[in-house]
C-alpha cells in the first residue's frame, strides 16, 4: 500500500511543478491531496514500525522464556 501511495504522491508532485496552466479549484484540489497523501504516508510509516517494535519485542520475550 505504501508503494502505491508513494506513486500517486509522485504523480501528484509532478502535476504541481508542471509548467501547465490549471484552473485554481484544480491546483487547489491538487495541493491538498499531496498534503492528504503525505499524511497517510507519515501514518502508515509509524504504525509499520510499531508493528515490527511489537514483533521484535514478542519475539525476544518468547526466546528468554
Amino acid at each position: 500500500m505504501n508503494k502505491i501511495i508513494r506513486k500517486i504522491n509522485s504523480a501528484v508532485h509532478i502535476v504541481l511543478m508542471a509548467p501547465i496552466k490549471l484552473p485554481v479549484k484544480v491546483l487547489n484540489i491538487v495541493k491538498y491531496t499531496a498534503l492528504a497523501l503525505g499524511v497517510l504516508e507519515t501514518i502508515l510509516d509509524k504504525e509499520e514500525t510499531s508493528d515490527d517494535k511489537t514483533k521484535k519485542k514478542e519475539v525476544a520475550d518468547e526466546e528468554s522464556k
